[in-house]
């Protein structure tokens, strides 16, 4: 069977739809993955992304009945240890982290997203899981103006979840390159502070090289300024920072590359300054 490695996110490789296991970095331990984006289909398309043949598009329909099914029997498995065993997982990370529907994917942009929400929720509190798991929605937050999605964060909530909001860039240009986005400056703005009303919120900020090009300066102050911005109207969790770690399946890849952990930290002291806390994997 082999081992599970932070190199390999497959969606693949438990033979599940929705469900699939992933050695986390950010994490720091086993994440269970939830992929509502079986379609491979994503309203973004980041020059990062590891999805191959990405397309644009929204979610495909969920079948509720196969989603609890494969949380429940994964779950089973993860608990009884037969999971860890086929996968050579060291004892020291045979832990639950977090759940994490993220996937393909944006997951927003599924049907009755929030009926989705409760149901992983419910199903979660069902288990009666001792790790100490966090529950957390990854979202370019491109969908947070809409009902049914501020309903979900709303149950999130409930659950005591958290978001992990990504903000690649503070401009709208710099957007535009790293995650060929089209939301315009202002309604991104209104969607974080949405977010980070609804459900406690964390940013996630991807740093890289682009022809050999860090980040720029004026990209830089953009974003303190951006944060300086949030931060007087909401609360923040945080920023979690981290370079690239797999391939990108993007036509882009080629010109891609990892920033130093110099770099990383050397932003992430900037950050710091405002008075946030800063998780950087490198």
């Amino acid at each position: 069977m082999g081992k599970l490695t932070t190199k390999d996110h497959s969606r693949d490789v438990a033979g599940l739809k929705y469900i699939y296991p992933v050695m986390s970095r950010r994490a720091g331990g086993l994440s269970i993955g939830i992929n509502f984006n079986t379609n491979n289909a994503c309203n973004w398309r980041c020059v990062y992304c590891q999805v191959p043949n990405l397309v644009r598009g929204s979610a495909s329909s969920i079948d509720y009945s196969l989603l609890e099914k494969e949380l429940v029997f994964f779950l089973e498995e993860v608990t009884s240890g037969s999971f860890y065993d086929r996968f050579e997982v060291p004892l020291e990370d045979r832990v639950i982290k977090d759940f994490a529907i993220s996937g393909n994917g944006e997951p927003t942009s599924a049907e009755s997203f929030d009926k989705a929400i409760s149901l992983i929720g419910e199903t979660l509190d069902k288990a009666k899981i001792k790790d100490s798991y966090q529950f957390v929605l990854i979202t370019n937050g491109s969908l947070i103006h809409k009902e049914q999605v501020q309903k979900g964060l709303a149950v999130l909530n409930q659950f005591q979840g958290r978001v992990w909001f990504k903000l690649d860039s503070a401009t709208q240009s710099g957007r535009k390159k790293l995650n060929d986005a089209r939301m315009s400056q202002k309604k991104y703005l209104e969607n974080l502070l949405l977010s980070a009303s609804l459900c406690p919120t964390w940013l996630q900020t991807c740093l890289l090289k682009i022809d050999g090009q860090s980040l720029a300066v004026k990209e830089q102050e953009a974003y303190l300024k951006l944060l300086k911005n949030i931060l007087e109207q909401v609360n923040l969790q945080g920023v979690m920072l981290y370079t690239l770690a797999r391939p990108s399946m993007q036509p882009d890849a080629k010109y891609l590359s990892k920033v130093s952990g110099q770099e990383l930290n050397d932003f992430a002291k900037k950050i710091r300054s405002l008075g946030l806390n800063v998780q950087v994997s490198e």
